[in-house]
């Protein structure tokens, strides 16, 4: 199993683990997320040592065909010098060390074939978790939509209960009726605190001067002669009328 396989597969499980916990939805894809990015985190040293790898058997590849290249220098110069014995070893040293080069090669390039998926899968699964994190923040504002949803709709039940009105209505009256009861308390305060006498004079002043206002409107009004006595001034037009007719039978009479 690769390191992605097996990266993979652990998300899975710990998606899974999250489920069957039940737990609150927004810590489920945050807790997700930071898996993810530990998990990505671990690839990410995996594809390193990879390519660390790569460049090691690259580094081998060169180092055994400058080998192959001394050991063929060092057969040129054997010949050159008459030694046909060592110039013969010395190709059988370059023989054996170009050997080695391409069998290296080969495996350098199917090692940074792998490699280069490694990195690709990597990018990949980097841009997924970049489009996890996304969609997360839009579930997670998703469900808080739902959520205020759902609030605003057992508000609105329970709003339409009879009983949540009834009950409103009577905590109402029973308001108004202790405001009632304050009310009367301090009338009947206010009845029986204070001189009573003076609040007796202070009831024929206040209709003296009611009886002065009166007349005075009265006056205005043209209802009573400027200058009239005080008497007179209190009959008014009514009373005045009345001596009128009196007058009037006493002279049809006689």
């Amino acid at each position: 199993m690769g390191i992605f396989d097996r990266l993979s597969a652990l998300i899975r499980s710990n998606i899974n683990d999250l489920i069957n916990r039940a737990e609150d939805p927004e810590k489920m894809l945050n807790q997700l997320i930071i898996d993810m990015r530990s998990q990505l985190a671990k690839a990410k040293q995996q594809v390193a040592a990879a390519i660390a790898d790569e460049k090691r058997l690259s580094s081998q590849v060169e180092q055994e065909r400058k080998l192959a290249e001394d050991w063929e220098k060092r057969a040129v110069l054997a010949v050159q010098e008459g030694r046909d014995d060592l110039a013969k070893q010395a190709l059988l040293r370059h023989n054996e060390h170009a050997h080695a080069a391409v069998q290296l090669h080969e495996t350098w390039v199917k090692h940074r074939e792998e490699t280069e998926k490694l990195k690709s899968s990597l990018r990949q699964l980097n841009d997924k978790i970049e489009e996890a994190k996304r969609k997360k923040n839009i579930l997670i504002a998703r469900q808080k939509r739902a959520e205020a949803h759902k609030r605003i709709q057992e508000t609105m039940s329970s709003m339409s209960d009879k009983s949540a009105f009834e009950t409103f209505d009577r905590l109402a009256e029973a308001i108004e009726h202790e405001e009632r009861k304050l009310i009367a308390a301090a009338e009947v305060t206010e009845d029986l605190s204070g001189d009573t006498l003076i609040k007796q004079f202070q009831s024929f002043e206040q209709k003296a001067d009611a009886d002065q206002q009166l007349l005075a409107l009265k006056e205005k009004m043209g209802l009573l002669a400027a200058g009239s006595p005080p008497e007179a001034r209190q009959l008014g037009k009514g009373a005045a009328e009345a001596e009128l007719v009196e007058d009037d039978e006493s002279e049809a009479t006689s």
